[in-house]
């Protein structure tokens, strides 16, 4: 049996088995807009780190900056809220 049947095999099984029935996406047209629009020299790099959900460092830290501001708005303790807000104010002198 050829690496090709063989493969072509465990596809036909997994298809029969229904693992294949609740993928993300499923029945949608793929989207490629994104990877070709990147340079064709970081094309692979960026689809490396976005396959192992690497966030870039200042991507974190801006989500990090919303979460806090959200906390600020909805608390309720004025010493908290201060704390919060020097904290936020150190963040946003890192940046």
């Amino acid at each position: 049996m050829s690496i090709e049947n063989s493969i072509e095999e465990k596809i036909k099984q997994a298809i029969a088995n229904g693992e294949f029935d609740n993928l993300a996406g499923k029945g949608k047209p793929l989207n490629f807009d994104a990877y070709f629009n990147t340079p064709e020299d970081l094309r692979v790099g960026y689809s490396i780190l976005k396959s192992n959900n690497f966030v870039p460092e200042e991507l974190d830290r801006l989500k990090e900056i919303g979460e806090l501001k959200e906390k600020i708005k909805i608390c309720t303790d004025e010493d908290e809220k201060q704390k919060l807000a020097k904290i936020l104010i150190l963040m946003l002198s890192l940046c």
